[in-house]
């Protein structure tokens, strides 16, 4: 029991928590790293305040139904369906007007008129939900996609003397992506550099071992008020329990960008990684492993979204779980 409730000891055990800005409540692009993320489980931002279509209905998804539809031809057909079979109970047919045409004469002349009345109600709805692209083009053209997440990689050579473009495996590194993948639908490009991806590499270990210190102060520097915030409650549950949680070993083994974008005076990008590390629960007062093991290195995927103002380090303001 002891070690179910502590499987997740490490910073984010709780979940999937922080903010994104207006991509707070969507779910980060996929990458070769971590194909998919955990949904955003505690945020501070209110679900209302999300990029606008966030709600909208996924694409290809119909109606509720023909009769479900509103407006002036729901009612027309509703009406003449309903007195067509109030008709057909009186013994009248669909058309009590053309009582005269008796017989099978009759029959298959109503028969032809409903049959051309639902043809052109179902043309008129299939132009109407038809979607719109600008321009002409498709969302499935075939051509260069720069949306897709590419491996991190940084301008120029790396420390280790590795050349330009090659992909980021172990640390952080290669050659700049490009600008254009990844926006926020209210936000604007933004375009990384080697700096950028050597700070969300150095916050990885960082955030990791401060969390297993208790060093609240050097977490209040590299998170977001709010990310302080949950990060407090968790070490204060630990606590609570007297317990803590050694966090040691810490290394990135394969990184990719998900996004990067600028909005409101703010960047963001977030990161989905893949690193390993010693996780080891202690009980405080006898120093006894309550979960993990001291000499096996552990590995998590996660998304760990940055965000700054221009000018600014870099600090976590959210983690989503791959």
């Amino acid at each position: 029991m002891v070690a179910t409730d502590f499987a997740e000891a490490r910073v984010g055990r709780s979940g999937s928590f922080g903010s994104r800005g207006t991509k707070t409540w969507s779910t980060p692009a996929p990458t070769p790293t971590a194909p998919s993320a955990q949904p955003m489980q505690r945020s501070a931002t209110p679900q209302g305040q999300t990029a606008p279509g966030a709600a909208a209905r996924a694409p290809g998804a119909q109606p509720g139904g023909f009769f479900n539809r509103g407006g002036f031809m729901g009612g027309l057909m509703g009406g003449l369906l309903g007195a067509g079979l109030f008709g057909l109970l009186m013994g009248s047919g669909f058309f009590s007007g053309l009582g005269s045409l008796s017989g099978i004469l009759g029959l298959l002349l109503q028969v032809g008129l409903i049959f051309i009345v639902v043809r052109l109600v179902m043309g008129w709805l299939r132009n109407r939900n038809q979607p719109s692209y600008a321009g002409g083009a498709r969302p499935d053209a075939t051509g260069p996609d720069a949306s897709r997440p590419q491996p991190l990689q940084r301008d120029g050579l790396n420390g280790t003397g590795a050349p330009q473009g090659a992909p980021m495996g172990a640390p952080l590194g290669g050659a700049a992506p490009r600008a254009g993948f990844g926006t926020a639908p209210r936000g604007r490009p933004l375009k990384l550099d080697g700096t950028d991806f050597d700070s969300f590499e150095r916050l990885l270990g960082e955030v990791q071992t401060a969390y297993g210190r208790d060093d609240r102060a050097a977490l209040a520097e590299r998170l977001t008020p709010e990310m302080m915030g949950y990060i407090g409650e968790e070490l204060d549950d630990l606590a609570k329990d007297g317990l803590e949680n050694r966090l040691t070993d810490v290394k990135l083994l394969q990184g990719d960008l998900s996004e990067a974008w600028s909005e409101d005076g703010r960047d963001y990008a977030t990161v989905a990684m893949r690193y390993q590390l010693k996780d080891v629960t202690l009980d405080k007062a006898t120093g006894r492993v309550v979960q993990g093991d001291p000499e096996r290195l552990e590995q998590a995927v996660e998304f760990w979204t940055f965000t700054r103002t221009p000018g600014a380090a870099w600090q976590l303001s959210a983690i989503q779980q791959g």
